[in-house]
């Protein structure tokens, strides 16, 4: 029943906002840093030279690093909780259950983007957006919206959504330190799965959305991503 679909929605919705999310895929590790130690002359180290601990790379941070990395992972974590809401809302209003299906992987994944940058925000004695809520709820009713304009549009919305994350994923990685290899693996992970969820959406028949209509959708981001770095 509706009903019921609608009240599961929103208790995962709920979980998204105040981060109780669990992830079903282990969180990105580099392939660059190791655990494992080596003895050379009677001397214990770390091997290639690189930080043998996740604390430890992150003492390598500077503290204005660290703040920026916090405030960079912060937007990435906003912008997951709108990805649920709008996959959570599209899903809701297609009536064919391919779509349902789709939206419903495409979730999931995102759900384990929120888990992965919220416990990366907490590595970094930071927090989440404290206007979650509010990023939400914006976020579900343009989903629905889009969901009731047909699931051609809908999926053509899905798929620009994933082009401009892609694109802002991208520049994170520019602006992240190159020695913090643990939210540069977190990014790159997730800019991999939102390129395979931007291809699902043109492949089940989404269309190219009018230049004026993501004109605005950058707009609204770029308003969400200056607030959400800081708040």
């Amino acid at each position: 029943m509706f009903s019921d679909s609608l009240i599961s929605e929103l208790d995962r919705g709920l979980r998204a906002i105040v981060g109780v999310t669990q992830a079903s895929r282990p969180t990105p590790v580099p392939a660059k840093m190791t655990t494992q130690s080596t003895q050379v002359d009677g001397v214990t180290g770390a091997t290639d030279g690189v930080a043998s601990s996740p604390e430890a790379a992150d003492d390598a941070l500077s503290p204005q690093e660290r703040r920026h990395v916090a405030g960079l992972m912060r937007v990435n974590h906003v912008g997951e909780v709108c990805a649920q809401a709008l996959y959570q809302a599209q899903k809701l209003a297609t009536k064919r259950p391919e779509l349902r299906k789709a939206f419903e992987h495409a979730g999931k994944e995102e759900e384990d983007h929120l888990a992965w940058t919220a416990h990366r925000l907490t590595e970094l004695g930071s927090r989440p957006s404290l206007l979650n809520p509010l990023w939400y709820a914006g976020a579900f009713a343009i989903g629905f919206v889009a969901g009731k304009c047909g699931d051609n549009v809908s999926l053509g919305f899905m798929s620009e959504t994933e082009r401009q994350v892609e694109h802002h994923l991208d520049t994170h990685l520019d602006e992240l330190p190159a020695h913090d290899l643990r939210s540069r693996a977190i990014v790159d992970q997730m800019r991999l799965d939102e390129i395979e969820h931007g291809q699902a959406a043109r492949d089940a028949g989404g269309i190219e959305l009018p230049v004026p209509v993501q004109r605005v959708m950058r707009a609204a981001a770029k308003v969400m991503t200056t607030t959400a770095y800081y708040i």
